[in-house]
């Protein structure tokens, strides 16, 4: 017997992607540490499909066409080491190794580099989609040893979504951790989509007094324009969702949960040096949300302004909202990428930023009509410094931009919390102002750690060191940059 492929790991991601791979004629054997879930598995969604079950790692590699490829669908972490080690000894020269979890970059970087070393080929890729992209059709964001590529695309293109012009949403990303650190991206920007997403709901369920039907209706109708995506469609559906004759979404407790790659992109970010705020701020609602005891107590003294009626500026501002709305996902899609350029760079992955838009045009959370614009942006301009530069995104913000302030004028005077929309707009006007307070900063820097300064009338790069005290002598501090 001779597979094409092996999957490790038969939890729900694992199961559905070695279902969609039979589906694409691909010849898989399926293992699970435990032997009973493998013995379900295919005595239940696997009945009566080509797939074949090992019940030892050595009979699945056994089984298993040379060069092997061997798919791990674990925990991230250290229990994908621990599969690795296991493997590296029944395996020969030039066998394939892909981690298909949510592994940070990082490990990523390091197994693609080991697994080279040791004559082994590494894939890092990332799956997005849930459990239906999985089933169906997900986007898949491969990076690792380019030598891997071949072996696996086919594969991978196969069982990817397709846009609607037939193109698969897989295509190799970049050496080593690419691959992870696009999809980390991804994830992150998908925090800031849901918190933005939740704020607008949040204005119109407690400012505008809105029933579910009504703020329904206006992300369906949102979903037909600018604002179509994934996440906006399956608003829509929840706020609508009834069991038992009553709404689901009202019974729900106000907690967030988070596995982690939200965060990953916040520090990366900051690692990098790049200001990816509007993430951030999503990642910090979902910790607030955490602190609900608290929040129930502060809500009893803490002050709030006074009320409002907005119920005859309702049409109004729910136009302004959706401007809002669109404006703000521009910022948060736009620092994305400016994420990625800087990732780029510093590891010298040469990412192509619209095959990345094209990648998550379909079978990803993310997915969202304004991404081809994105990619037509980059296919237009490879070297474009940041999407806000774009003319259409241009035209957008402009269009936007008196209902995003409108808006946000509001949540101030009422005390409505829109975090991430908030950030989003402190960072278009910090980003489109040519001259920032930094020049105080650096003072302040200065005097009480002699840090230097450079200056406008010199050339830069000349640091600068001013005794302010008059007695703190020339002695300056050396000046670096995190």
């Amino acid at each position: 017997m001779s597979c094409d492929i092996a999957l490790i790991g038969l939890a729900v991601m694992g199961q559905n992607l070695v279902l969609n791979m039979n589906d694409n004629g691909y010849k898989v054997v399926a293992y699970n540490r435990t032997a009973s879930v493998t013995q379900e598995f295919l005595a239940g969604p696997a009945k009566g499909t080509d797939i074949v079950g090992a019940e030892s790692l050595e009979e699945m590699v056994l089984k298993l066409s040379v060069p092997r490829k061997i798919m791990i669908m674990v925990k991230a972490g250290d229990p994908v080491d621990l599969v690795i080690e296991s493997l590296l000894p029944m395996l020969e020269k030039g066998d394939v190794i892909i981690d298909g979890g949510n592994a940070n970059y990082p490990d990523s970087q390091r197994r693609a580099i080991d697994l080279k070393e040791k004559g082994f080929r590494f894939v890092g890729a990332g799956v997005s989609g849930g459990e239906e992209g999985a089933r169906f059709g997900p986007s898949i964001m491969p990076g690792g040893n380019p030598e891997a590529w071949p072996l696996v695309k086919d594969i991978f293109q196969a069982i990817s979504a397709k846009t609607e012009s037939g193109a698969p949403c897989c295509e190799w990303v970049g050496e080593n951790g690419a691959g992870h650190f696009v999809k980390m991206v991804h994830n992150g920007i998908e925090y800031g989509d849901m918190q933005l997403i939740c704020e607008a709901y949040q204005f119109m369920k407690d400012q505008l007094h809105m029933s579910n039907e009504e703020m329904q209706a206006v992300f369906k109708e949102w979903d037909q324009g600018d604002l179509g995506s994934y996440l906006i469609e399956i608003t829509a559906d929840i706020l609508g969702f009834k069991e038992d004759g009553e709404f689901v979404v009202d019974k729900i407790l106000d907690k967030a949960g988070q596995k982690g790659t939200g965060k990953w992109t916040a520090i990366n970010s900051l690692e990098l040096g790049m200001p990816v705020t509007l993430i951030g701020e999503a990642v910090f609602a979902r910790c607030l949300s955490a602190l609900k005891s608290e929040r129930v107590a502060a809500s009893k003294v803490l002050n709030a302004p006074a009320a409002q009626d907005l119920s005859s500026q309702k049409e109004v501002l729910v136009e302004a909202l959706g401007q809002a709305l669109l404006a703000s996902k521009i910022v948060s899609y736009a620092q994305g990428f400016m994420l990625m350029r800087a990732a780029s760079e510093n590891f010298g992955w040469d990412l192509q930023y619209g095959s990345i838009a094209h990648l998550w045009r379909g079978g990803c959370i993310i997915r969202s009509v304004f991404l081809d614009d994105i990619k037509a942006a980059y296919d237009k301009n490879p070297a474009l410094a940041n999407l806000l530069l774009d003319d259409y995104f241009l035209d957008k913000i402009g269009v936007s931009q008196a209902g995003w302030r409108k808006v946000l004028a509001k949540t101030i005077e009422t005390g409505v919390p829109m975090p991430t929309m908030t950030s989003a707009l402190a960072f278009y006007d910090g980003y489109r102002t040519e001259t920032l307070p930094a020049n105080l900063l650096q003072a302040q820097r200065d005097y009480f750690g002699a840090h230097t300064y450079e200056r406008v009338d010199k050339p830069e790069g000349e640091r600068f060191h001013s005794n302010w005290t008059g007695t703190g002598g020339d002695v300056s501090s050396t000046s670096y940059d995190v």
